[in-house]
């Protein structure tokens, strides 16, 4: 042995040496040509273009100095793809996730580290967790008592005609487009009072809750929220748990149309009703209303309206029977009446022609008689007619006295004379 404790037969190397002999050592234990899948708790996660990910063993703590660290990372053009895919997903990488990734080893020799390449993150494993995340809220929310039960919402009386709709949505997309245009050509008359919020990321929640307790607070007949589909991660905010919190807290019922078929998120578990899509909420919030204008203004109309006919048919019916009653009755009564008036023409014409023969014989009396007592005769008789000079005629003694002047008429003249005497009882 030397004198500095080497062997002549123990290799030296250059530290570059070193780091290539344990490159091929790992390279031939974990090749590039057969993954290795490693599985671990996300400690700190850092993206700037590459991704970085510190891998711990699940479940130890943060304190403990001597737990195992796996530096990892995935290369910008391999990230990019597998970003895309984790966000379709719903996946969200964090801190305290549980990931299974697969890869190959490597050694970074400046820094002097071991690392481990990224090719691949199982989805699989991630969506099962995220699914086991996501029951466990609903079990924390159904079992708290704290702010009330979870389906306390489901509980509120929804209104039969509800034309006050408080909205939450974004707008300017087709989910609010969708849900708005279900109004435009109802027929009925719609108030929509919209709160502007994000309806994905990670500050939507926040501005959610904020705009569920404003609309509580407006005496609204129903609140919708409403967000077109997306990817998991695009709808991961209705799945928060404030949200849910703040839809069981309020007063007004709540109406959800979040995503497309098939997505139900734990803001539609908490609501008072959920659509599949937001066409459908608006669609259903119509419905609602015409059911009601059907059964209490419609069909009651409509069988108003038939008794109408019903009745003013049978009344016009009456009326024409009236009609053809008092036609035949007018028609019998003038010919009554005709025959009557030919009757009583016939007396009148019976009974004129009497009193004109009765008249006509009356009449030859009396010109016999008066022919008879005609003074004219009278005085071709001999018989005078004296007057007195204010024309009276002289009857008795007593009508005149002596000095009075007199007219005598005779048939052939007339004697004027004077009272000389009067003899006689006067």
């Amino acid at each position: 042995m030397s004198e500095l404790g080497v062997s002549p037969e123990t290799p030296v190397y250059e530290v570059a040496e070193f780091y290539e002999i344990v490159t091929g050592v790992i390279e031939r234990r974990f090749p590039k040509d057969r993954p290795t899948t490693i599985r671990g708790e996300i400690a700190k996660v850092y993206e700037k273009g590459h991704l970085y990910l510190d891998i711990v063993d699940a479940g130890t703590s943060a304190n403990d100095s001597r737990r195992p660290v796996l530096n990892a990372h995935c290369w910008t053009a391999k990230w990019n793809v597998l970003k895309r895919n984790l966000a379709d997903q719903g996946i969200n990488l964090k801190p305290g996730t549980v990931v299974s990734i697969t890869g190959y080893a490597d050694l970074f020799a400046p820094q002097g580290k071991v690392g481990f390449t990224i090719t691949e993150i199982n989805v699989q494993d991630l969506l099962g967790d995220i699914a086991r995340r996501r029951q466990e809220l609903i079990t924390k929310l159904t079992t708290e008592n704290v702010i009330g039960e979870f389906r306390a919402n489901a509980q509120r009386a929804v209104p039969a005609v509800p034309l006050r709709i408080g909205l939450v949505a974004s707008k300017g997309t087709e989910g609010f487009a969708d849900f708005t245009g279900q109004f435009l050509n109802s027929g009925f008359s719609f108030y929509l009072g919209h709160v502007q919020t994000l309806v994905q990321g990670e500050t939507a929640p926040a501005q959610i809750v904020a705009a569920l307790r404003y609309l509580d607070e407006q005496a609204f007949d129903l609140i919708c929220i409403v967000r077109g589909g997306g990817s998991k991660g695009d709808l991961a905010c209705f799945d928060d748990a404030t949200v849910a919190r703040a839809i069981s807290q309020c007063r007004t019922p709540i109406f959800t149309g979040i995503g497309h078929t098939g997505d139900t998120s734990i803001a539609d578990l908490a609501a008072c009703s959920f659509s599949i899509t937001p066409t459908k909420l608006g669609e259903d919030v119509v419905a609602m209303v015409r059911g009601w204008y059907d059964a209490n203004v419609q069909r009651p109309a409509e069988r108003i309206n038939v008794a109408s006919q019903a009745l003013l048919e049978q009344e016009t019916e009456f009326v024409a029977e009236r009609r053809r009653t008092m036609m035949f009755a007018v028609r019998d009564r003038l010919t009554a009446e005709q025959r009557h008036l030919g009757t009583v023409g016939e007396r009148l014409q019976l009974h004129v022609q009497h009193v004109l023969d009765t008249a006509a014989t009356s009449l030859t009396n009396t010109r016999q008689l008066l022919t008879a007592y005609d003074p004219v005769r009278r005085l071709e008789q001999g018989w005078a007619v004296v007057t007195s000079s204010t024309g009276r005629t002289v009857r008795s003694l007593a009508d005149v006295t002596a000095g009075d002047a007199i007219q005598i008429r005779l048939r052939d003249g007339q004697l004027d004379a004077t009272v000389t005497k009067k003899e006689g009882t006067a």
